[in-house]
């Protein structure tokens, strides 16, 4: 993507935006929350197969927008998914030049991981923060099968877990996140999965080193998690859906926008407040 095309014609501002992916930008089946008549659902979109099967959608309207941002902006998904899940999505508009994985771990130039980026990672994890090893003995010892589905590692960088949630025990997550706090760690729960990830592998630190990169002097991001709050507190402006984790808690900051949307609904409005804040 020529980072020319992301300046607006009669400014200085090259406008960098940031979105989480999951929940924020894309939606699997139940996360849409259709609560219309389904006369009036929009049409949907599907950006994500896994296993021959659909997996992830957004509306065909945020799908026009979102290729339109992608031309006049330099667009750079910022997710905590690994490499290999973000490069099954099809994202409409122009293939982003840069892209973020891994919570931070990764920052793709072209699809190509940026490998001394990678590594000045892994040092700082090394320095900060108790070693993954310790953070999934701990997930053994203390969970089992009869709410835990999988146990998965990431990108050797972090851990979660795919659980059953309506089971998860009711005291489990705050012993754990204070044990995982104390380490360096911080816990996260999302939908049917628990993160566990270094305090200091942030989306924000590699948003701010492709900022650097290509000239940005506007940011502008959104999520719906927790482990966007470091991202959405870097950024010059912000949004955040009506759903999520930092919805459930009431999370805001100064230069927050709180949408009321809900679902794929969101997804769409946070492409419609990009683009005019871009334009802006």
């Amino acid at each position: 993507m020529s980072t020319t095309a992301a300046t607006p014609t009669g400014t200085g501002t090259k406008t960098l935006v940031a979105s989480d992916l999951d929940r924020t930008l894309i939606y699997s089946t139940a996360a849409l929350a259709l609560g219309m008549p389904d006369a009036q659902a929009p049409r949907l979109l599907c950006v994500e197969v896994h296993e021959s099967k659909p997996l992830s959608y957004m509306t065909e309207d945020a799908a026009d927008l979102l290729a339109r941002l992608t031309a006049e902006t330099v667009f750079v998904p910022t997710t905590t998914r690994t490499r290999k899940q973000y490069q099954r999505i099809q994202l409409p508009g122009t293939a982003p030049a840069y892209a973020i994985c891994a919570n931070g771990g990764h920052i793709l130039v072209d699809g190509v991981s940026d490998r001394d980026w990678h590594e000045s990672v892994v040092r700082r994890l090394a320095d900060e923060c108790a070693p993954l090893s310790e953070i999934r003995a701990y997930l053994t010892a203390t969970t089992d099968l009869s709410w835990v589905r999988k146990h998965r590692v990431a990108e050797d960088l972090f851990a979660y877990l795919v659980v059953e949630r309506e089971r998860l025990p009711e005291d489990w997550l705050d012993r754990f996140g204070t044990w995982a706090g104390d380490r360096g760690w911080t816990v996260s729960l999302q939908g049917r999965k628990v993160y566990a990830v270094p305090k200091p592998l942030t989306k924000s630190a590699a948003v701010r080193e492709v900022a650097r990169r290509t000239g940005a002097t506007l940011t502008l991001a959104a999520g719906d998690s927790l482990l966007d709050a470091d991202l959405l507190l870097a950024a010059d402006r912000a949004w955040r859906p009506g759903h999520g984790e930092l919805a459930d808690s009431d999370w805001t900051a100064p230069h927050l926008d709180v949408l009321a949307e809900r679902g794929v609904a969101a997804g769409e409005e946070i492409l419609r407040r990009f683009r005019a804040a871009a334009a802006a």
